[in-house]
């Protein structure tokens, strides 16, 4: 398999990795709260931006890829933040199979 070229260098954005973590609310439900795991170093480049009809209401949708150096423990349904800016992560692969890069397909929210 051809080994792809990844500039570390480029890795500018610090970002701290959350994962979910369900705190009982005390009636039988759940609280969201989220937990840091790990602060890391990436590259944020935009992807798309896109505009959904919600019944009456439009709603606003960015995707990002993320660059960061390998981790095991990044999986769908986690997310990074940077700042105020919240990305939940989609989609998390290893682009050339060697371990040594993750690339992650993001969602931003609150935009």
């Amino acid at each position: 398999m051809n080994t792809v070229f990844i500039d570390a260098g480029r890795f500018s954005s610090e970002l701290a990795l959350e994962r979910l973590r369900p705190v009982p609310d005390g009636i039988g439900g759940y609280a969201e709260r989220w937990e840091e795991v790990a602060t890391l170093w990436a590259r944020v480049e935009p992807v798309s931006d896109a505009t959904r009809t919600f019944g009456a209401q439009p709603l606003e949708e960015i995707t990002h890829r993320i660059t960061m150096r390998f981790r095991d423990d990044i999986a769908s349904g986690m997310r990074l933040r940077k700042a105020a800016r919240h990305f939940i992560i989609l989609t998390v692969h290893d682009p050339d199979e060697s371990g040594r890069y993750c690339l992650a397909r993001v969602r931003e929210e609150g935009r």
